[in-house]
């Protein structure tokens, strides 16, 4: 059976499929309880719906920085050894946020770390980054790493524009193969609308994914909720970044498609296969690979939310994430 993810390729499909939500957390006990959480949660849905980023930038103590992400690297390595013996039914999805490229922390964050926990990482997240040679200088560090660990497969790098300067470059710096996903940063924007649109408008051009700031509201969950939603339908963004569990599940559901949505994606999917993939017409209208394009994408992120999927469609996701 060929797959939609191996049929609906092309200019405008995204590189990759990622949670929609990417959960921070710098501090042990918080790390911890976060992982306990993101393996909760794989057990209740069936899938890791959302990404725990472990932070070496803010979390780690000034001077303690070497102790801190050989603590990051145990904590992603048993994660993984937790999540095999508990036999669930997705893997974690476990991220390390190192100190940018400049800082005197970088090299020798990106050789424990990517050294000492290569298989056990989804991807590493670079901060600060101003300039294509920046994300050119954090590759040959991550590579010269994961090789000394035996990974061959290339880590994926998320990067985060934090200046006006690196927004200008956005669209160089998505273009590069390496970068899966550009998050927008607080700045000192004259025009903070601007810059958004810039970086979500650069990741839809290259097919990456455009994840959006955290906010600081985790109280009020309606607040919450309608916080993600306008980073997504004003803005264009399909991932966003979180600092405490209970900014989670409101995300998750600002960010799912609806029911109707998940139905009738399902639907056009199961006769468009049915179809070897070519045009057909469907309950009045014509549709061929760009719309079906469309509908895969939301059939993805409804699984990336843990919504229920019709029948016609499971198959699709019970094969080894690519």
């Amino acid at each position: 059976m060929a797959h939609p993810r191996d049929i609906l390729l092309g200019a405008q499909a995204a590189a990759g499929f990622l949670p929609v939500c990417d959960h921070y957390s710098g501090v042990e006990v918080r790390m911890r309880k976060s992982l306990q959480l993101q393996a909760e949660m794989i057990a209740e849905f069936g899938a890791c719906v959302f990404d725990v980023s472990l932070d070496c930038e803010d979390g780690a103590p000034v001077g303690g920085e070497r102790d801190h992400a050989q603590m990051v690297v145990a904590l992603a390595n048993e994660a993984q050894e937790a999540a095999r013996k508990a036999a669930l039914p997705a893997a974690p999805r476990v991220a390390v946020r190192v100190h940018p490229v400049d800082h005197a922390a970088f090299e020798a964050d990106v050789a424990s770390i990517v050294g000492g926990a290569a298989q056990a990482l989804c991807h590493l997240m670079i901060p600060k980054v101003e300039t294509v040679a920046d994300v050119e200088r954090a590759v040959t560090a991550v590579d010269a790493a994961a090789r000394s660990a035996g990974r061959v497969e290339p880590l994926p790098l998320q990067v985060l524009l934090e200046s006006p300067a690196a927004v200008h470059r956005a669209f160089d710096i998505a273009a590069h193969p390496r970068v899966q996903s550009i998050s927008f940063g607080l700045m000192d924007f004259v025009s903070v609308v601007r810059a958004k649109l810039e970086i979500a408008s650069a990741c839809h051009a290259h097919g990456k994914v455009p994840s959006h700031c955290v906010v600081t509201e985790f109280s009020d969950t309606e607040a919450m909720k309608a916080a993600a939603a306008k980073a997504a339908r004003e803005f264009g963004y399909t991932r966003m970044w979180s600092i405490h569990p209970s900014q989670i599940r409101p995300i998750l559901e600002a960010l799912a498609p609806s029911g109707s949505e998940i139905e009738r994606a399902a639907a056009i999917i199961e006769v468009a296969a049915h179809a070897q993939w070519a045009p057909v017409s469907f309950e009045g209208q014509l549709h061929d690979r760009a719309s079906y394009r469309y509908f895969w994408q939301v059939l993805e992120r409804a699984h990336q939310t843990g919504r229920h999927l019709p029948a016609s469609v499971q198959a699709y996701f019970q094969t080894a994430t690519r």
